[in-house]
């Protein structure tokens, strides 16, 4: 780069008068930066400006430079036309000369009318495999390859961005990422020698899709990263690998991508010395075990990789309500049918939050799509729990391939799955045994061993995951989402009356290491020591268990007793359900009791862990008030703090089924989740008994703020009320004014870095006027500006309790300073006041100094 700074600049009129003289003067760049003449002599030789005699003796040389060299003596030999015509290659074949892109730009270059009826034909090998292997990813991704079993979903008519959130090396949020390209940008480097990036997000959250829209970008040019090739791995592929199998990376790379026509050797020594500019993605990386270019990895939600090897991380957090509208519009082109299905996610705000997640929302909206069909037979409404969801699809599924008319329903669901329950039986102990030897991928030997016919494939469970011995030789086969395996797992272990009872309550021993006792009719679970000298597989996840536990819940519930009483003999069903509910109210008991605890004020704090959200998912999934009710007397702290667990708004719906049965009042903590304004509302019922609600960092907006509104000032308990880095405006601020102003109980709001202004800021400011036990207001990173300093500055005058304010990051100038220290000389119980990162100067910190001296509350002043 520093040849090209330096060098003379040539305007194109001069170019255009000598080319000669052009090489010339430029000489020493173009023999440093063209590493390929093959191209060039090709071109040259075709368009016969070089004789084959000329080609040969340029090739004669024993050194690359020694070679450039030559060609330009020839070309300055050939005259002014043969000139024009090399700098022409050059520019045309930019992807074989990208060194010399920066020179062609810096010089003007521009090809002339007469040089561009003439052709160029890039035969460098190099090139025409990164052309070969982006017309190859550009075919894999017309279509939807994720949860379609038929390839009948543009890609690009359905896909939907998710919502992308950084985060730094102790996991703490770092803003959310705006666009794919930003994966490779310097935004939330954590090391900047690594080449890692790892995206991570719960099953289903939308993983695959992403690396697929990032093929998509790049296939067609329009990611904005120095990647010239592009490799793409499922991870799960490398378990099929025997242990005494060997596999060099030249075979890794081209038989598993895409194959080189020609050049093999040339292309793999060509990409080993330009490591800088490959591109891995691996999905699924929590699939295998390994010690591990750039490469963008995706794992389930709690993979670890060492922070040494990684450069950022990224969480995936699913669906916006945005996000959901977009997708909706996507996937129903009809807009009645849009219509529609919005009334009904709206009547049923538990399906909303279902919806957060895109694999989710593609059952949902799949399922819708055959009840569109189908008037007056389905009701989805009804449908209340993940596991009744995936009961419908199932319902969906094996009617579609009865080719039940679109006017009736031919069976209800109890017949559906009796007439069909040999082929389900099929599937679910394929699954049960791919979910214990975390085993994803089956090969056509199992599914003939597990005497999975044709028919069976052909209603849509399982689908053909491709070709991974490299040669073509055998098809591999996969269930449609690994939540499908983990559903007709559990669906075996409830209708297998073969399966006992303990069998049944092992998956949740295997899953959290517990050993079952079993003592008559009850079971009793003990913890085990864990054993110093084995090592944990950091890229083990258990969440194929959890969903299988969870699925287990739903299908011995009440609710589904008509489903199964064909399927299992009654008394197993209900011996099943007794052991199931007996586990969960113990777990929630004993999970809680082994957490330490932590004084805060008059609190006493218990951090839960994410298994804990799970165990309230599973309690949810019951649908059993009883369950419901030893949980809670199970929670022996008085403030549950549920923070960086990764749930999202369908958990406050196990959350408040939970809470609501407390006798006691509890404070909440949410903070650095997902939560949303769906997951506000799915709180609703257990607001009666919340006096401190933390929502901070949760994509709640203007919405959110409404129903908090209305549901806190009917209880009047509310004591702190966290909401910082949302998304609340000045008309939200007007409803938490009015928690403010209604709840005398509320001592602290922290409702810094939303989005409000002035308007914001003067409602929240005479709320907290008039709220005389008001004492800590937290302000920072917003907008409010000296208008609303104005206000602050006559909320705090005379108030008799407020203890701190934060309006740091507010957009005060000076003048808003000096009104703000004006007041403080009134005011005798502030002890804590934030300005940081304002417009003031040293008038204002004059008028401060005189505050000072009058002032005798204020220990803090920044």
């Amino acid at each position: 780069h520093s040849i090209f700074t330096c060098s003379k600049v040539i305007s194109p009129s001069i170019a255009k008068q000598s080319f000669i003289k052009l090489l010339k003067l430029h000489r020493e760049v173009l023999v440093s930066c063209i590493k390929n003449t093959e191209c060039v002599l090709n071109n040259l030789v075709k368009e016969e400006f070089f004789t084959n005699e000329d080609a040969e003796l340029s090739q004669q040389h024993p050194t690359q430079t020694a070679k450039v060299r030559k060609i330009l003596d020839l070309i300055e030999n050939k005259g002014e036309e043969t000139a024009e015509y090399f700098l022409h290659i050059l520019h045309q074949a930019s992807e074989v000369y990208t060194a010399l892109s920066p020179w062609l730009k810096e010089i003007g270059y521009q090809p002339s009318e007469h040089v561009q009826s003439k052709s160029v034909t890039i035969t460098d090998a190099v090139f025409q495999y990164i052309r070969k292997m982006k017309l190859d990813l550009q075919q894999d991704t017309t279509y939807v390859t994720s949860y379609a079993q038929k390839q009948d979903t543009l890609f690009e008519d359905t896909y939907t961005e998710t919502l992308m959130e950084l985060i730094n090396n102790v996991n703490e949020p770092k803003g959310m990422l705006s666009c794919l390209d930003e994966l490779f940008s310097a935004l939330g480097v954590i090391s900047e020698e690594s080449e890692t990036v790892i995206v991570t997000g719960d099953a289903g959250v939308g993983k695959s899709i992403l690396l697929q829209k990032l093929q998509s970008l790049w296939s067609k040019g329009e990611l904005c990263a120095d990647v010239k090739f592009f490799f793409k791995f499922r991870c799960r592929i490398f378990n099929s690998f025997k242990e005494e199998d060997k596999i060099s990376l030249k075979d890794l790379l081209f038989k598993y991508n895409c194959y080189p026509d020609r050049d093999v050797d040339e292309i793999f020594r060509y990409i080993c010395q330009h490591a800088e500019s490959v591109l891995f993605t691996l999905d699924g990386f929590d699939e295998i075990n390994i010690d591990c270019s750039k490469k963008v990895l995706t794992a389930r939600t709690g993979t670890i990789l060492p922070l040494r090897i990684v450069r950022k991380k990224v969480v995936l957090k699913g669906f916006s309500k945005d996000n959901l509208l977009q997708y909706l519009k996507k996937f129903f082109k009809n807009k009645n049918y849009q219509s529609s299905v919005l009334t009904q996610l709206e009547a049923n705000p538990h399906l909303c939050t279902l919806c957060s997640v895109p694999l989710f929302c593609w059952i949902i909206f799949k399922c819708y799509e055959h009840i569109l069909n189908m008037p007056d037979t389905y009701q989805l409404s009804d449908y209340i729990t993940l596991t009744d969801v995936y009961l419908l699809m199932l319902e969906v599924f094996l009617n579609r391939s009865s080719k039940v008319t679109l006017n009736r329903r031919n069976k209800s669901p109890t017949e559906t799955f009796r007439m069909r329950r040999d082929s389900l039986m099929r599937f679910g102990k394929l699954a049960k045994e791919g979910i214990e030897n975390r085993n994803f991928l089956f090969n056509q030997e199992q599914i003939t061993e597990a005497d999975i016919s044709e028919q069976d494939l052909q209603l849509g469970f399982i689908k053909a995951a491709g070709h991974y011995d490299g040669l073509g030789n055998q098809t591999t086969y996969e269930f449609l989402h690994l939540t499908l395996q983990s559903f007709f797992t559990a669906f075996c272990l409830v209708i297998d009356d073969e399966i006992s009872v303990k069998e049944m309550i092992n998956f949740f021993a295997e899953r959290d290491k517990y050993r079952i006792e079993e003592k008559g009719s009850v079971f009793a679970l003990q913890c085990l020591g864990s054993n110093r000298n084995q090592k944990k597989d950091p890229f083990e996840s258990t969440e194929h268990y959890q969903f299988t536990v969870l699925f287990l819940c739903g299908l011995v519930s009440k609710s589904n007793r008509d489903v199964f009483k064909h399927l299992a003999p009654a008394g197993i069903i209900q011996k099943k359900r007794l052991a199931l509910k007996s586990y969960l109210a113990k777990e929630v008991r004993s999970h809680l009791k082994s957490l330490p605890r932590s004084q805060l004020e008059e609190y006493s704090r218990v951090q839960a862990l994410p298994q804990f959200v799970w165990l309230m998912r599973y309690i949810f999934e019951t649908q059993s008030e009883e369950v419901a009710k030893l949980a809670a007397k199970g929670i022996c702290a008085d403030y549950l703090k549920l923070t960086f667990c990764n749930a999202c708004s369908a958990d406050c719906s196990a959350v408040a089924n939970i809470l609501q049965h407390r006798k006691e009042q509890i404070a909440l903590e949410l903070d650095n989740n997902n939560i949303n304004d769906y997951g506000v509302k799915e709180l609703i019922p257990c607001f009666s008994k919340l006096t401190v609600v933390r929502l901070s960092v949760n994509q709640v907006t203007d919405d959110g703020a409404k129903v908090l509104a209305d549901e806190l000032t009917k209880y009047k308990i509310i004591k702190f009320l966290g909401l910082y880095r949302n998304q609340i405006t000045d008309v939200g601020a007007q409803y938490i004014a009015r928690v403010v102003e209604e709840c005398s109980s509320l001592r602290t709001l922290k409702i810094g870095l939303n989005k409000l202004t002035s308007k914001g800021g003067i409602l929240l400011a005479q709320a907290i006027q008039k709220n005389k036990a008001f004492r800590d207001i937290g302000m920072w990173g917003n907008k409010i500006g000296d208008p609303g300093a104005v206000a602050f500055a006559e909320a705090l005058r005379h108030h008799p309790a407020l203890y701190e304010l934060s309006l740091a990051g507010n957009d005060i100038s000076a003048d808003g300073g000096k009104i703000l220290a004006a007041a403080l000389e009134q005011n005798n119980c502030l002890q804590i006041f934030w300005m940081t990162e304002n417009q003031l100067n040293d008038e204002a910190a004059e008028r401060m100094a005189v505050m000072l001296k009058v002032n005798r509350s204020l220990r803090h002043l920044w």
